[in-house]
């Protein structure tokens, strides 16, 4: 076998992250995506003593478990890539792969109370961010997400199954308004053109609506028009916001130079567990509403009777868990390194009426060393690459008798839970929230506990 082999086999097994593992002849095949069971035909891409990597060229054969109702852009979309698999069976998958996270790291032990499936698997979206392209060199423009393994090209994806029908309206009906506008796509390769993206978010509980357009500032253009004609559709929620962002960054991402405000204010309102959170344009929220509530229901559970205890929310966010925890907690501190996110979770405790709060700007691993006051128990909800490794000491050196970690990714969650061990916390029990149905990920939440009688390994 040599690179840019062309090899066919089946899938074996799925390892959490998107990634299928196989067996062909004498070597272990990875690759990015692929159901168990599925025959594939792939190209090979770099090989090794016993083991090769390969991308997948063409799905020969579907897998047996591939029983359920799947978008019309499931084949070319590479955003649910387990859409076709029966929910049920979705979960059962990602338990089988979290635990196998926890064994291959020698984590055992504890207490395992399984994945909690999202109360919405289709339609739980409250925010998309779409791209402005084509979806072939020289084609008509297109509004939507990257195709399936590819860089440049986009795919319209005005029937997706993981929003509700006012995204897929208004996803259809900016792509008409600027396809007549016949105004240049913003091309990342040369850094010329002007739309960029098209930001969606909707309030679940409360139906209010923000549309951001994005844009360069290469051309020059009447974007009341566009305003006018999101103001002008038939939505079942309601607009409170369309705004215009400037974004030259060189990066493929969404960034604010400077911001428009067209219509409305530039925030929206959302409504978790009874308290209300007001949501700017580029504050991090949980993508599913419903499944955060229960995230946090069960990050309540583990944390049991707080009461009159000092609370560290670290990577807090705008501050949803550690506000949750502040209604019978004595103080919460509250540490995120986003700015912005830091004055949204102010804002928000105090329209919440809770007092007894304060979220600082910093980095956890630098911060945190600056409290002076000893928590009671601590919370973390680190991003995808986990807690820095010096945090983690500063965080143990605190001694609270517990700590919950809340976590995104469980790779670098278990990686992340030797170093705990190592400082005398160890896991007591577990619990995954499913807050990405048809996608490989899910959350997971820890509770830790001080063992007393081991000495810190500082």
């Amino acid at each position: 076998m040599k690179k840019r082999d062309i090899i066919e086999f089946e899938i074996g097994k799925m390892e959490f992250g998107g990634v299928s593992i196989s067996q062909y002849g004498d070597r272990r095949i990875k690759m990015k995506g692929g159901i168990k069971g599925q025959k594939v035909k792939a190209a090979v891409k770099r090989t090794g003593r016993g083991k090769a990597d390969v991308k997948m060229v063409e799905l020969l054969e579907r897998s047996p478990i591939e029983t359920a109702k799947v978008c019309p852009h499931f084949e070319g979309c590479g955003g649910c890539t387990m859409l076709s698999v029966d929910y049920a069976k979705q979960l059962e998958i990602k338990e089988e792969q979290v635990l196998e996270l926890f064994e291959d790291a020698g984590i055992r032990g504890f207490e395992f109370l399984g994945v909690q499936g999202s109360p919405d698997n289709v339609g739980y979206r409250n925010k998309m961010e779409y791209t402005f392209g084509d979806e072939v060199k020289g084609g008509p423009l297109t509004l939507g997400l990257h195709k399936k393994g590819r860089h440049i090209d986009i795919q319209t994806v005005d029937g997706c199954m993981l929003v509700d029908s006012d995204f897929n309206t208004i996803l259809k009906e900016s792509l008409a308004f600027f396809q007549n506008a016949e105004l240049p796509y913003y091309r990342v390769v040369n850094h010329e053109g002007y739309l960029r993206n098209l930001v969606v978010r909707k309030g679940i509980h409360t139906d209010e609506i923000m549309v951001n357009i994005v844009t360069s500032s290469q051309c020059e253009f009447d974007m009341s028009k566009f305003a006018d004609m999101i103001n002008g559709l038939e939505l079942k929620g309601n607009v409170v916001s369309i705004l215009h962002t400037i974004n030259d960054g060189l990066a493929d991402a969404v960034q604010c130079d400077e911001m428009r405000i067209l219509y409305g204010v530039d925030y929206l309102h959302e409504e978790i567990l009874g308290l209300k959170f007001k949501i700017s344009p580029f504050s991090f929220f949980q993508t599913n509403t419903k499944g955060a509530e229960q995230l946090y229901t069960i990050a309540r559970d583990f944390i049991g009777d707080h009461s009159n205890k000092v609370v560290f929310d670290l990577y807090s966010g705008t501050g949803s868990i550690g506000q949750l925890m502040a209604e019978k907690a004595k103080k919460v501190y509250g540490i995120e390194i986003i700015e912005e996110a830091v004055v949204a979770a102010n804002e928000n405790a105090k329209l919440n009426g809770l007092d007894n709060c304060e979220f600082i700007a910093g980095d956890v691993k630098d911060t945190v060393k600056s409290l002076d006051v000893k928590p009671d128990l601590i919370i973390v909800d680190p991003p995808r690459p986990g807690i820095h490794k010096q945090a983690i000491k500063d965080i143990c050196d605190f001694g609270a008798k517990e700590i919950v970690y809340i976590s995104c990714n469980p790779k670098t969650l278990v990686d992340d839970l030797k170093d705990f061990i190592g400082y005398g916390y160890v896991p007591e029990k577990v619990k995954c929230m499913d807050m990405f149905p048809n996608t490989p990920h899910c959350e997971s939440v820890v509770k830790l506990y001080k063992i007393m009688n081991m000495a810190c390994q500082c």
